[in-house]
């Protein structure tokens, strides 16, 4: 049940403390809070619960701005609740009137809170944000400026930034031989649960040779580099293991068994385990190295290797993102499970800067894979530059002004990466360490709505900086001028 209480938006001044004192109008928190759209937002997310059934729930603005204290300090759900009770600031952040000396919420509920607030509506909530941001940041345009401009507005303005990356899960490296190991493990495990469910318990439980299995996979896992002949004979090895388990549990369950004994976790993977031995097994029957929608992970299925053919890791595993960086902020346009080509997704980033603006981008700013004859031709009728050298044989002697251009173009470029950087280092962007597919897009999400917060955050800062460096200046001048008069004149002796 959602349950909205009627409180007005508490200013930071009118913050209750247990101790006499006010919260800092300076503080990052209190600066962030302000820039958020909660009550914009708050509306749709009442709609997913309902009105006169269940516990009330957590408003919006307490559950979004946990997940942003996570993500901004890095640190765990267990820790996001500590900090938020012992930090009046953080308690002002969720939305609380007055400081409270206990925690506003069990660290489970963050879960909920990463399955309710969907990549979507993240999404929403970071372009709504950054679009006030910049309207704040516009100087007022006058009268004659406005009509002046009028003849332009279909003129091209701005620059647009393309590019993929892919944000690796928590799981180790996944080798065939592995898997099929776990794989094994996990239907002896379910053909114990179904024994014991067992309503005739004189039939006799099916015999998993499940110490032999393991000696098997150990002779060949713990040789540094085993031939290949050596580990496609354990390889089959382990799918003949697995073969015979899966044919003991088609037996039990002919044999007047049931799968209610088994929990959820065990039905899922009894699934998982099926697709895993196909996809093996045909492998080993073809003797190939890969297929697709191939399973890497028996507890994260939703996981794909993403061929990125870098220079330090040729494959990831993980989510594959698409996201485009205008004016320092960055923007996520697609999220996939699946390995795609990012040059289908420069018309669409290019059409939603469009929509976001009201005019398309004077340039964009992509790598190689981006340039494609159709992507060229579709940005050469909108009049749109797209970065790079043109098709065909190179001429023999460049300008200066063509070599400067490229060299710009390269740099203006290379801010998408940093962006990348900056998530994969600072934030958690590196190693997504969710489980569900659906939390695990909700946790990147909020990564990339971060660092557009510590940007607004930084251009607020350095403002309020030279705003006081101004005075200072000012204060010492008048000061100088007093003390050290020009005219003998002025002297006051």
């Amino acid at each position: 049940m959602y349950r909205k209480d009627e409180q007005p938006r508490t200013p930071p001044e009118e913050f209750k403390l247990p101790f006499e004192g006010k919260l800092s109008e300076d503080n990052r928190w209190v600066i962030m809070a302000q820039w958020i759209p909660w009550e914009e937002f708050e509306a749709e997310y009442e709609e997913l619960f309902s009105s006169v059934m269940g516990a009330p729930a957590k408003r919006f603005r307490m559950a979004l701005g946990a997940l942003i204290i996570k993500e901004k300090l890095g640190i765990s759900d267990r820790e996001t609740v500590e900090q938020i009770k012992e930090n009046p600031y953080l308690q002002y952040f969720i939305g609380l009137s007055e400081y409270r000396n206990k925690a506003p919420f069990d660290a489970s509920m963050l879960v909920h809170f990463r399955t309710r607030i969907n990549v979507n509506l993240v999404n929403k909530v970071n372009r709504v944000m950054i679009k006030r941001m910049r309207e704040a940041s516009k100087e007022p345009v006058t009268e004659n400026q406005s009509e002046a401009e009028e003849g332009s507005e279909r003129k091209n303005r701005g620059k647009l930034i393309a590019d993929a990356t892919c944000a690796p899960a928590d799981i180790t490296y996944p080798t065939d031989l592995k898997i099929l190991n776990q794989a094994r493990e996990q239907t002896e495990k379910i053909i114990d649960s179904l024994h014991k469910s067992r309503q005739d318990k004189s039939e006799k439980k099916p015999r998993t040779y499940r110490k032999k299995a393991r000696k098997d996979y150990l002779e060949v896992a713990k040789q540094r580099r085993p031939a290949r002949k050596k580990r496609r004979n354990a390889i089959k090895k382990q799918l003949q293991y697995i073969k015979l388990n899966l044919g003991h549990i088609d037996q039990i369950i002919a044999n007047r068994g049931t799968l209610d004994s088994l929990n959820n976790k065990q039905y899922k993977s009894l699934l998982v385990i099926s697709e895993v031995y196909r996809q093996q097994q045909w492998m080993y029957d073809n003797n190939k190295q890969s297929i697709s929608d191939r399973i890497v992970s028996l507890s994260q299925p939703h996981i794909r290797p993403i061929v990125r053919g870098k220079a330090g890791v040729s494959v990831e595993f993980g989510a594959k993102l698409s996201a485009s960086c205008m004016d320092d902020y960055v923007f996520l346009d697609r999220i996939s499970w699946d390995n795609f080509n990012e040059s289908c997704d420069l018309k669409t980033q290019i059409e939603a800067f469009k929509e976001y603006t009201g005019h398309y981008p004077e340039s964009v700013h992509v790598d190689k894979i981006y340039r494609t004859r159709e992507n060229r031709a579709w940005c050469k009728d909108r009049g749109i530059r797209i970065s790079g050298p043109p098709l065909g044989r190179p001429p023999a002697h460049l300008s200066k002004a063509t070599k400067k251009q490229a060299l710009d173009d390269e740099k203006i470029r290379n801010s998408i990466e940093g962006k990348f950087g900056q998530g994969k280092r600072r934030f958690s962007l590196n190693r997504i360490m969710n489980k569900l597919a659906h939390t695990s897009e909700t946790a990147i999400a909020i990564t990339f709505l971060v660092m557009n917060l510590s940007a607004i955050l930084r251009q607020i800062l350095v403002s309020i900086f030279l705003v006081n460096y101004f005075f200072r200046v000012i204060d010492y001048h008048n000061l100088s001028v007093n003390f050290f008069p020009q005219k003998k004149t002025d002297l006051p002796f």
